[in-house]
């Protein structure tokens, strides 16, 4: 059996390095030949030397230079930032996973797909940012988008229950984060420590707080649409605390076909892996016995607006998913650095949503401008 040929983009983080934990137990199967990371290059290099992949490529320049001295010899080094683009058009793979957060993936995911490659995203702003043109893209080359949010890939695997047309809505189920029962006040004067507290799943901090606005959820909401092809209207949201039915499809017929599992994200990067087939994985099983029961209740879109805002960039398109995305990427980081508060990440974003030029059929350089419009919006709402 010939392998698999998989490059890792954002190796060092949660995803990636959950990435190599799956590809452990896959070695007959699939060959790590790239590595990416952003700055992180310590871990990067002992990633190199574990897994021998032809090239490695870390986004900061500056750490170029010690990088290439603690990888081996035959280890390619690419740098700057322009890194991953440039690795995934240099390296002849199979596979590509885009592990990284934030909309600094774009460029080497629309790159992916241009060059008909199987593309594992667990990357949502990339769907966010740019969906109409990166499933575009994907089609006309014959790339193969497969989700790695647990959410999505619930949804992929349910759809195949089904045909597109006989879908009635899809179902994202929320944990409802470390807020879920706090009212609005505490949670608007909620500290970075609390935020980062989710009592169910291990991600890094911007997806951790992400979840405590209930902004990643409104960021599913408007990949889901894109992704599936659906209307902002057959997307809803049900909050479910033990985050063991990662999300629901239902069809006309009334029948609901849901995907359980223990929330560990090495169950769907392995799916995105060996889609269609099926094989023994590292995440633990489901014990029904031990989990008893499970709860359901409406997200309170008072206590989490975000959700509303999500649904609107769904509706709307254009360029209001790159301006969305790019406002709540700056304002979880103004709130990371205790310039802003819990409670101003959400009102920030949608200050900066009502102040943009919408424009309804954009180019890639467009998102991008809407992108860099956007991120210095937010500045200029937190300091006039």
């Amino acid at each position: 059996m010939n392998k698999q040929r998989v490059l890792i983009l954002g190796s060092t983080g949660s995803i990636g390095q959950n990435t190599l934990t799956v590809l452990e137990g896959l070695r007959e199967r699939f060959e790590v030949v790239g590595l990416a990371a952003g700055s992180r290059w310590k871990a990067l290099a002992e990633q190199a030397r574990a897994w021998s992949p032809s090239a490695v490529a870390i986004m900061d320049a500056e750490a170029a230079s010690p990088l290439r001295e603690a990888v081996p010899a035959n280890v390619q080094v690419l740098t700057g930032s322009d890194a991953m683009v440039q690795l995934v058009e240099r390296m002849d793979v199979d596979v590509v996973i885009v592990a990284v957060v934030g909309a600094a993936a774009l460029p080497a995911t629309m790159r992916a797909a241009e060059l008909g490659k199987r593309v594992g995203i667990a990357n949502k702003e990339s769907l966010v940012v740019a969906g109409p043109l990166l499933t575009k893209v994907a089609n006309d080359a014959g790339a193969t988008l497969i989700p790695i949010d647990s959410e999505h890939s619930a949804i992929f695997q349910a759809m195949h229950a089904g045909r597109r047309e006989d879908v009635h809505r899809v179902v994202l189920t929320a944990s409802g984060g470390p807020f879920r029962t706090w009212n609005a006040d505490e949670i608007a004067k909620a500290t970075l420590a609390e935020a980062l507290n989710h009592p169910t799943w291990d991600m890094g901090p911007k997806i951790t707080i992400d979840s405590a606005t209930m902004m990643n959820k409104a960021l599913e909401i408007v990949e889901a649409r894109w992704l599936f092809d659906l209307d902002h209207d057959e997307i809803d949201v049900i909050v479910h605390p033990e985050s063991i039915i990662h999300s629901m499809v239902e069809f006309h017929d009334g029948s609901v076909i849901a995907q359980l599992g223990t929330p560990d994200m090495k169950t769907p990067i392995q799916y995105a892996l060996t889609y269609p087939e099926r094989l023994t994985c590292p995440s633990d099983r489901l014990d029904f016995h031990a989990l008893g029961r499970m709860n359901f209740e409406p997200p309170d879109p008072q206590r989490f607006p975000a959700l509303r805002l999500g649904h609107q960039v769904a509706e709307q398109g254009g360029t209001a998913g790159a301006v969305f995305n790019a406002a709540n990427e700056s304002a979880v980081k103004l709130f990371q650095d205790e310039a802003i508060g819990f409670g101003d990440i959400v009102s920030t974003v949608e200050r900066v949503l009502d102040r943009h030029a919408f424009n309804a059929n954009p180019t890639f350089a467009e998102l991008m401008e809407a992108d860099a419009w956007a991120r210095d919006e937010v500045l200029r709402c937190t300091t006039c």
